[in-house]
Formats: C-alpha cells, sequence, structure tokens
C-alpha cells in the first residue's frame, strides 16, 4: 500500500510538472512572437559612431564606455524604465537583497528595453569588444534581460562569479539607468567592485555608462545602497553559442528560483 502510495505520488507530481512546463512553453512562444526585434529606429541607432574606432581592449575580462546611448534615447528608456513599480524582491541570507523586473516582464510593459537587448547594433558592438559573435541568450532565461533594483536599505550583492549556462562564452552589458544617493546630488552608496588577483578595483556606474565583463571570469559585488537612496540598472546577457545542455539547464533554473520563485522550476 505504501508504495503504491508512493507511485500514485510521483506520478501526479509529475503530471503536474509537465503540465506546468506546458504551460510555460506555450507562454514563451507567444512572447518570441511578440517581442520587438529591430531593424531601425531606437534600438538599432544607439551606438554613437564614434565609438567604433576607439573600443576598449577586452583582455581583463572587463570594460567600460560612457554615455553609449544619445541623450534623447537614454531619457526614453530611463522613462519607460521608471514605469516599473512592481519588482520581484529576493533575500539571500548575507549574499543578496533587492529587486529585478523579468525578461518576460519587460516584453509586456517595457518594449524600448527589450528593442534595444535585441538589436543588431547591440550585438555588433558587444560582438566587436569580445572579439566572437555573441547572441541575446533564450527568451526562457528570466535573466537573459533584466532590470535591478537597489532601492532599499541594504540591498546589495556580495562577491561572486557569474554562473555560465551556455554552452559558449558569456558576458553580462550593464547601463545604468538611475544612480542617487538621497540629496540627488551624487551616486548613490552602493558600489560595483571587482576583484583583479588580490587588488579591489571601483567599477563607477553613473547613469549611461556601458559596463561589459565575462562573469565567470570576474569575481566581483555590489555593496550596500543607503537609506534614502535609489540605484536601477538595465542587465542584459549574451553568449557567443546560447545553446545549453540539460544539465546547464537544470542549474539555471535552480538558480533562478533565488530571484524569480518557483516558476522558474518549469522555464
Amino acid at each position: 500500500m505504501i508504495w503504491f502510495t508512493f507511485i500514485v505520488g510521483l506520478l501526479l507530481l509529475s503530471a503536474a510538472f509537465a503540465y506546468l512546463r506546458y504551460n510555460r512553453v506555450q507562454l514563451y512562444k507567444t512572447l518570441e512572437a511578440a517581442a520587438p526585434v529591430s531593424t531601425s529606429g531606437a534600438g538599432n541607432a544607439f551606438v554613437r559612431p564614434s565609438l567604433v574606432a576607439q573600443l576598449p581592449s577586452f583582455e581583463r575580462n572587463l570594460v567600460t564606455l560612457d554615455d553609449v546611448i544619445p541623450p534623447d534615447q537614454f531619457e526614453a528608456l530611463r522613462a519607460e524604465i521608471e514605469t516599473l513599480v512592481e519588482t520581484e524582491r529576493s533575500y539571500l541570507p548575507v549574499h543578496k537583497k533587492g529587486g529585478t523586473v523579468a525578461y518576460e516582464t519587460l516584453i509586456a510593459k517595457a518594449p524600448r528595453v527589450v528593442e534595444l537587448y535585441r538589436s543588431p547594433s547591440m550585438a555588433r558592438l558587444v560582438s566587436s569588444i569580445l572579439g566572437e559573435p555573441v547572441k541575446p541568450t533564450p527568451i526562457n532565461d528570466q535573466s537573459s534581460c533584466s532590470v535591478l533594483f537597489y532601492e532599499r536599505p541594504g540591498d546589495h550583492i556580495g562577491w561572486h562569479y557569474d554562473h555560465n549556462f551556455y554552452l559558449g562564452r558569456h558576458v553580462t552589458v550593464l547601463i545604468p539607468i538611475i544612480n542617487r544617493n538621497k540629496r540627488g546630488d551624487g551616486l548613490s552608496a552602493a558600489r560595483l567592485e571587482a576583484k583583479f588577483g588580490k587588488q579591489i578595483e571601483l567599477i563607477e556606474t553613473p547613469p549611461n555608462r556601458f559596463i561589459m565583463f565575462e562573469g565567470q571570469k570576474v569575481l566581483h559585488r555590489v555593496t550596500p545602497i543607503a537609506e534614502g537612496e535609489r540605484r536601477v540598472i538595465l542587465s542584459m546577457t549574451f553568449a557567443t553559442d546560447p545553446r545549453s545542455s540539460v544539465v546547464q539547464g537544470i542549474k539555471r533554473r535552480i538558480k533562478d528560483t533565488a530571484f524569480f520563485g518557483l516558476r522558474a522550476l518549469w522555464t
């Protein structure tokens, strides 16, 4: 009787998982069809032409560029992101505290952001710096394109490397949208820091700075933000081969539960 109950329970659990997984797959098909892909306009023309001749070396696996997005387009992005009032809060004791808006939410509520992420010009810029062609990562990865909110006292993320859940090299692009202290006359106390050997280096994150790094190779953290401050970061990920092995897919889902809840298990 015990074995019968166990088998029935296992079958019901498997059926429930398959049902939820099927629903998520159908949702991602719908989102993929709805996600904007730019071939002209704001998403395709964000890179200043002068950048092409002065791209930095990626030898240290981290580079920064200032004012990549023209002011009018950046203001339009900022205005759109300001409308994202609902974030998914995550808290991992000691390691992380903050809010996140997932890729699927951005597709529905921030099309300009998604257009920028999926634009050919963004991929070209990242590819040129890396020295290898890259593509956006899949739509079922909620961290492919997300907005990170540090806006409650103590929001931070501790020292870590980024796990690579793809067959190719994996890089992250951060573009600060808002970063202000309580008085509004400077940057917040939250600081992006990277460690090179024994040396800790501050990576300044003023609005409209382009920060690209290979997180699997660069140890990094964000220090806590103070009361009354706000720091909002657009995060975009790219891979030279955005396919995943079965094991990599499972690991990504487990990781994403910390940011986006149990729904991530059937993405």
